[in-house]
């Protein structure tokens, strides 16, 4: 697997990061009480 492929460009974080917030912000009005489980581990 060659580096550019495994390697994301801030562009491309702040994509995924917009994406996700979009996820969750629909989740949260769609629902009365969302849970967002978490691992950290």
């Amino acid at each position: 697997m060659s580096r550019s492929a495994t390697t994301l460009s801030p562009s491309q974080l702040d994509v995924l990061e917009a994406e996700s917030v979009h996820i969750i912000r629909e989740v949260a009005a769609e629902f009365e009480r969302p849970v967002l489980l978490f691992s950290g581990g």
